[in-house]
């Protein structure tokens, strides 16, 4: 069988989780299937960044990457008489199926049977959140591609429910694969590793650990208030240390971290690479994940696999990934997160319980299952 994976929309460093996902099930591919054959689409600027090390996959490279002047063209043609550039090469491609890893088909209206991994509708929850163009594109694109879509892949059993319930999408056409940890998100038992990262980014006291991108939807904002309770009535004596990709809300937590006093307890250490995430994780009293809107929530994984005692919220997905390993808590109430918090970061005999919890948690997380189902996916779409 002939597979193609449609990586056209990727966009290295900017995309979070996703990406980590698509990087991830690529390499859990070439590991566990050696009889399909594979072709990975990409745009020409990001062919070097793929490792491939599996004879049968190779990538198609075209020349439609933003910015340029096909993108534009492509883009313009779309969007006002609807007939795609990239539709005619790509069903000529001689693909027995092709899977589109990020929520939309791109190209929709394709020949080639289509398997969709389709992360989150968050727009129809928080419409507020997103711009009148982002909007219009995902009005657009995502309940179109969901109907069109030959097979689709979610990460949890929530957003398979959303898909029926607001997209009205057959059940029987969705399949639930939990996505794998990455390799190495492991407790790091190398002292000198570890110390490493406390001095390259001065990290020598105890602290609460968020890594997410700036986005509404992650929730910094109740996240700095809880912190502010948590100094003023419980002696909390640790700092919040953020990571992840600047984006819009970032402007808007610097203030209130400057309004709320909190300048001197709050790190921001910007985007970091995935193997000093590991020792992040590892020095970390606790992970705090208050967002609104998760897919899945990769960061909660990676944490429980590390032995980070979590704390998130009881919100979407969270709750089914985190089952009973973890301390749940209601991402709207300051005050709740600042009670779950404290209960684990001044409990060290609790702190370790969870942390044992975790790691028998993370072991549910395995790509090499992951890359199989999907492979079985691939097949069942090509079928028919």
């Amino acid at each position: 069988m002939r597979i193609g994976i449609n990586a056209l929309g990727l966009a290295p460093g900017q995309m979070g989780g996703v990406e980590t996902y698509f990087n991830n099930l690529i390499d859990s591919l070439q590991e566990t299937d050696r009889e399909n054959e594979y072709v990975v689409l990409l745009n020409l600027p990001q062919v070097r960044i793929l490792p491939l090390r599996n004879p049968n996959f190779s990538i198609r490279h075209f020349h439609y990457g933003n910015p340029s002047a096909r993108y534009l063209l492509r883009g313009f043609l779309k969007n006002t008489i609807g007939a795609d550039l990239l539709t005619r090469p790509v069903d000529r491609l001689g693909l027995n199926v092709i899977h589109h890893p990020f929520t939309i088909l791109d190209p929709i209206n394709l020949q080639t049977p289509t398997v969709l991994t389709f992360w989150d509708m968050q727009q129809e929850y928080f419409p507020e959140f997103f711009s009148t163009l982002e909007l219009h594109l995902r009005k657009n694109y995502y309940r179109r591609s969901a109907e069109k879509a030959t097979h689709i892949i979610t990460c949890a059993s929530f957003t398979k429910n959303c898909l029926a319930e607001k997209y009205c999408i057959d059940e029987r056409k969705i399949s639930i694969i939990y996505p794998g940890i990455g390799k190495g998100f492991r407790p790091i038992d190398d002292g000198s590793k570890l110390e490493e990262i406390q001095r390259k980014y001065s990290l020598d006291f105890p602290f609460l650990y968020y890594p997410a991108a700036t986005w509404p939807h992650k929730n910094h904002r109740n996240l700095l208030l809880a912190l502010k309770i948590l100094k003023e009535t419980r002696g909390f004596d640790g700092k919040l240390v953020l990571t992840g990709i600047p984006v819009t809300s970032g402007a808007e937590i610097s203030r209130q971290t400057e309004v709320l006093g909190l300048k001197h307890h709050v790190i921001s250490l910007g985007y970091l690479p995935h193997e000093e995430l590991r020792s992040i994780y590892t020095l970390a009293r606790l992970l705090v994940f208050p967002s609104l809107f998760e897919g899945f929530g990769i960061p909660v994984v990676e944490a429980m696999a590390c032995g980070c005692p979590v704390a998130c919220a009881n919100t979407t997905s969270l709750p089914e990934i985190v089952g009973d390993n973890g301390f749940l808590f209601d991402p709207y109430a300051p005050q709740d997160i600042a009670d779950k918090v404290w209960a684990i970061w001044h409990d060290s005999s609790l702190r370790e319980e969870l942390r044992r919890r975790g790691l028998q948690r993370s072991k549910d997380f395995d790509w090499s299952i992951a890359a199989r189902k999907t492979s079985a996916v691939y097949c069942s779409a090509a079928a028919g």
